[in-house]
């Protein structure tokens, strides 16, 4: 098997022998290869990278992870295609990357942050582009976790990018990872009733959240408590 680095440092060959030669059916099982790897690093990387923040936050894990299922139900509701919604799950896993470079007593803090504080937690929307940006292939996902604290009127952060400005996965992090964070407990609350949760998305969409991914996300949130309690009742 063809290994990257085999691959990659190979000289195209000048021989008109070798492409007489060489099969196309080769040809496409090489490509095939190579692409199956490419994956593999891709998935190895975004692990890595999230057992990170799992090491900076207990809590990060889980809530990534049911961010990144909630934003592709969401993302194939709206007709994102396929690579679009691939980069979806990775922002959405990673969209909290940049927290590693906020000190711990920000993050950890057991009331309301200073302004001071405030300033340097809405820093890892950038920190996180400038981790993910410098990986291959990860252009777009660093531009979803740059912009997934932007607001629809243009009051957000970093950029004040504003409705349409904002990439559409960017928008769906921003509703599902506000909701997660409402009914979550902390160290200095308990979580919002899911229903509680879903009134705030609804009270603020056209202002800060999309008007689109928050009913599409409502609706979703809305049938999994249904099928919760089902399952409650049953038992």
């Amino acid at each position: 098997m063809k290994t990257l680095s085999t691959v990659l440092s190979a000289k195209p060959s000048t021989n008109w022998l070798d492409r007489v030669n060489s099969s196309p059916d080769q040809d496409r099982l090489a490509v095939l290869e190579l692409q199956e790897e490419l994956m593999k690093l891709r998935t190895a990387t975004i692990f890595a990278l999230n057992e990170m923040l799992d090491l900076k936050d207990l809590n990060t894990g889980l809530h990534s992870s049911r961010l990144a299922e909630w934003a592709v139900r969401v993302g194939e509701r709206m007709g994102m295609p396929e690579n679009a919604l691939v980069d979806l799950e990775a922002g959405a896993i990673l969209h909290d990357i940049g927290k590693t470079g906020v000190p711990d007593s920000i993050l950890n803090k057991p009331g309301q942050l200073d302004p001071d504080e405030r300033k340097k937690i809405e820093k890892h929307s950038e920190y996180g582009w400038a981790v993910l940006r410098a990986i291959p292939s990860f252009e777009r996902v660093a531009l979803l976790v740059l912009h997934h604290h932007e607001r629809i009127d243009g009051k957000g952060y970093p950029a004040g990018l504003e409705a349409d400005e904002i990439p559409l996965g960017s928008k769906i992090i921003c509703v599902i990872d506000s909701f997660d964070a409402m009914v979550s407990d902390r160290c200095y609350r308990k979580g919002l009733p899911v229903e509680e949760a879903t009134r705030r998305l609804r009270a603020s969409s056209g202002t800060q959240f999309d008007n689109d991914v928050t009913k599409l996300f409502v609706e979703i949130a809305a049938r999994e408590v249904l099928d919760v309690n089902r399952v409650v009742a049953i038992a």
